[in-house]
């Protein structure tokens, strides 16, 4: 009798059965007697002392430092994040389970696990042939990837796959080393966008059932078998010991980002933004800030890997193949065009790697290979950082806590906050806010929405706060103060009623003067004090004409 053969695939960002290479490409290999689809929580990048016996055992403790970011000290991934990465999980795991499979989740370094899961079934006899993800450019990642191909036993193959991208190297006529360091003439290389998309894969009926004797958990972890049990574990330690002391949520202002996370529930976001209308209406929405139509909310999703951007495009393919003679509207193109965005900084990231984090840019003067990114000298008349001064620790503070008086910056950093989620139109100028107006570290706040945000992307956060800190791909903003954003006059452009604010600001609420929503440092002194609105962190001095 033959011995049975298994492979481990590593689940990372690819958290869906449908369009998923390396499912597709199991379901078509010979010889295969089991399928390990395994997820593992690693210790670096979430807080996992909740998943421990520890006070229950006083011969064990916590074995690894708290995941907390490198400048800031902030929990990497905060309580809404993980929440939908529960839900995601869960899902992959009702979606496998339904074609044969399942979804193994373990807690751990993924070298460890993969290598304790080999010794296992061996011992079972059971041949682990080999080790298969999909790649990830981000400098973490990367080293997680070598920390495998090393960790692996003679015999034991690694393949990496490409595959998040609407676009991989395949379909680029140059090396990544060439790809320009300007978004337009990138652009430019690939259109027309509607038809350089590749095709979604399908998606498999059955594949290899898991093996008998499938490892345990290793101690100290415990991981919980129900999806509510995972969630209060993980967010357990979060909220035990919060960064910021959470404000409470307004009355009568709901989230613009209700969804619950999973590759089910990306496809009926998917579906709603097509049969709506809103992704045809996506180019002269994109910019709101209250609701759930505005933009796609799909961002979430493709972070997670719920949804490939190659199933958004075929879908909107479809629709404009039906209903719009096979021609893109503004909406579509507009999506698209979001879609390279996403490409475009992910290629930024795999062409420089650590430099990506720079405190001066990817452009920095640095050795490329030598360079630790995080590493470089930070002159603090330049770049502040809240351990400067008990004065610079206060200014941050309040930019935390969405005490600026600034109705835009103070919406959104409460927003973020509650829910997980804010706007792209508020994102740059939070952005704008902290790295030129208050000419903080950028990569503070960078790290800030890493904690906080639901869609938090490695390439597009990183490469969005470098752009708006003017460090990134803006040739117009390399090392200066233009472009900056003026968060009065783009509250009067994109909430000129004052709605946005007045949602997650109550101290606005039943100001008649939208000006003085706008800068509730402007009402009168004895209002101030009532509202209890402290001055302004800056005082931007501008009227509204006509």
């Amino acid at each position: 009798m033959s011995q049975a053969r298994a492979l481990i695939y590593l689940i990372r960002k690819d958290l869906r059965l449908s369009d998923n290479i390396v499912f597709n490409t199991v379901a078509s290999e010979r010889g295969i007697s089991h399928l390990i689809p395994l997820y593992v929580l690693n210790p670096s990048q979430y807080e996992l002392s909740g998943l421990t016996q520890v006070e229950d055992d006083l011969n064990q403790t916590y074995p690894y430092p708290e995941a907390r970011s490198r400048l800031g000290g902030f929990w990497r991934c905060g309580p809404h994040r993980v929440k939908f990465l529960a839900e995601s999980l869960f899902d992959l795991k009702s979606s496998l389970k339904a074609v044969g499979s399942d979804l193994l989740i373990r807690a751990g370094k993924p070298e460890s696990v993969i290598s304790e899961f080999i010794q296992h079934l061996d011992g079972a006899g059971i041949t682990v042939d080999g080790v298969w993800l999909t790649r990830d450019f981000a400098t973490e990642e990367v080293a997680e990837e070598r920390a495998i191909a090393r960790a692996l036993p003679k015999g034991v193959k690694l393949r990496i796959f490409d595959d998040e991208s609407t676009l991989v190297h395949s379909d680029l006529d140059h090396p990544i080393s060439k790809i320009s360091d300007t978004f337009t003439d990138f652009r430019k290389s690939v259109e027309p966008l509607r038809t350089v998309a590749r095709a979604a894969l399908e998606t498999p009926k059955t594949l290899p059932s898991l093996p008998d004797g499938i490892p345990p958990q290793s101690s100290p972890f415990v991981i919980p078998q129900d999806l509510e049990g995972l969630i209060t574990d993980l967010q357990t330690p979060l909220l035990l010991k919060p960064d910021i002391s959470l404000p409470p949520f307004p009355p009568n202002t709901n989230s613009a980002h209700s969804f619950i996370g999973g590759e089910s529930r990306s496809q009926e976001r998917l579906k709603h933004l097509i049969s709506s209308g809103a992704a045809s209406t996506y180019k002269d929405t994109r910019n709101g800030l209250l609701g759930s139509d505005f933009s796609t909310k799909l961002s979430a999703y493709l972070s997670h890997g719920c949804i490939s951007a190659r199933q958004i495009h075929a879908a909107l393919k479809d629709w404009e193949d039906a209903h719009n003679g096979g021609r893109e509207d503004k909406g579509t193109a507009a999506i698209r065009f979001e879609l390279l965005w996403r490409d475009y900084m992910r290629f930024c990231l795999e062409k420089y790697g650590s430099r990506f984090f720079h405190i001066h840019g990817f452009h920095a003067g640095v050795n490329a290979k030598n360079d630790k990114g995080w590493n470089d000298a930070r002159n603090p008349d330049e770049w502040k950082h809240p351990d400067d001064s008990k004065a610079n620790r206060l200014i941050f503070d309040r930019w935390l806590l969405g005490r600026t008086s600034t109705g835009l910056i103070d919406a959104s950093q409460r927003e973020l906050i509650l829910t997980g989620y804010t706007s792209n139109r508020a994102r740059q100028n939070v952005a704008s806010f902290l790295s030129k107006h208050l000419r903080f570290d950028w990569r503070l706040g960078a790290e800030w929405y890493e904690s906080w945000l639901v869609d938090y992307d490695t390439a597009s956060n990183w490469g969005n706060w470098a752009y708006v800190a003017g460090v990134g791909n803006d040739p117009r903003s390399r090392g200066g103060l233009s472009r900056m954003f003026n968060p009065v006059k783009q509250a009067h452009d994109y909430d000129p009623e004052g709605e946005y604010i007045k949602a997650w600001v109550e101290e606005a609420r039943g100001v008649r003067s939208v000006p003085c929503v706008w800068q509730l440092w402007k009402l009168p002194e004895t209002e101030r004090k009532k509202r209890n609105v402290e001055d302004a962190l800056v005082r931007i001095n501008w009227t509204a004409r006509g």
